[in-house]
């Protein structure tokens, strides 16, 4: 099955905010972006998308049937930490989740293996190998590299091995 994971553009937050599941608009201009994005994704492909209006508004942009939403596409929950400058956070918080982000959790928020399980949970249950039409995802980094681990095979430590550039397109097999 043809599966499309495309990554939001660029958000209005300056670098180095952590912004995980808040729900922060795109940088304008936008639509030569989403264009470029549109000409790399196959005609009448069945979209999904995050709820998050980063996402939604490109969806909605690139789709020619309607957008179907899924909670289990947002971006990881960084909980106490959405909205913070990432040298803001306190050390005693940021250095166990920077030496196993893995398996600790955020506080308030999620480890990336509970941001894996449910992006593995939304692939394997709406998905059946026999799907011909293609498939497009509009999500985040972090979900992308969720489904680039569970079809590798690679450790969820070596997610960030894969780049995940704003407005990219990547085309796998499921």
């Amino acid at each position: 099955m043809e599966i499309y994971l495309v990554r939001h553009t660029e958000t209005v937050c300056e670098k180095g905010i952590c912004y995980g599941q808040s729900d922060v608009g795109i940088l304008e201009p936008y639509l030569q972006h989403f264009e470029t994005i549109k000409a790399q994704i196959p005609d009448q492909a069945k979209v999904f998308s995050s709820p998050l209006i980063r996402c939604t508004q490109l969806a909605n942009y690139i789709a020619t049937t309607p957008v179907i939403t899924d909670h289990r596409l947002m971006e990881m929950n960084f909980g106490n930490w959405e909205l913070k400058n990432w040298d803001d956070i306190p050390v005693n918080d940021f250095t166990p989740w920077m030496n196993d982000f893995v398996n600790v959790r955020v506080p308030n928020g999620e480890s990336f293996v509970d941001l894996y399980n449910r992006v593995v949970d939304f692939m394997t249950n709406e998905f059946q190998k026999d799907t011909l039409k293609p498939v497009v995802i509009v999500a985040h980094a972090g979900v992308i590299r969720s489904v680039l681990c569970k079809i590798a095979s690679l450790p969820l430590k070596d997610a960030f091995q894969n780049k995940v550039d704003y407005g990219s397109v990547l085309k796998i097999e499921w």
